[in-house]
């Protein structure tokens, strides 16, 4: 089964073990807003949080491109603050796991 698909039945799913399990350990996310990155622990506490709000809509999901070096996705995210964003999200794959996560978002309006 492709990434994507698994990344998408575990968002459905609302399911953040198996959402987290498509990542490398040694994974690295890049914050879009500061530039900053974050280990795969860090980013598994927002994810837990995220999927766990019933604020939270993580949108319908499309894979615009993967293959066995990238995947590309993007999604209209509602998040628990009110705010909606469109996301594109870029992830680098290793040995069948994500390894480098960046995302590019543009606020919109409800």
């Amino acid at each position: 089964m492709a990434v994507f698909e698994e990344m998408n039945t575990a968002v459905a799913n609302r399911d953040a073990d198996a959402y987290l399990a498509l990542y490398d350990d040694d994974a690295v996310f890049v914050r879009h807003q500061s530039a900053s990155e974050m280990s795969k622990a860090e980013f598994g506490d927002m994810i837990r949080k995220m999927m766990a709000s019933r604020d939270m809509d993580m949108g319908s999901r499309r894979c615009i491109y993967e293959n066995d070096d990238i995947l590309v996705v993007h999604s209209i995210n509602d998040y628990p603050d009110g705010s909606r964003e469109a996301v594109l999200m870029a992830c680098t794959k290793k040995d069948g796991k994500i390894s480098r996560v960046e995302t590019g978002a543009t606020p919109l309006q409800k």
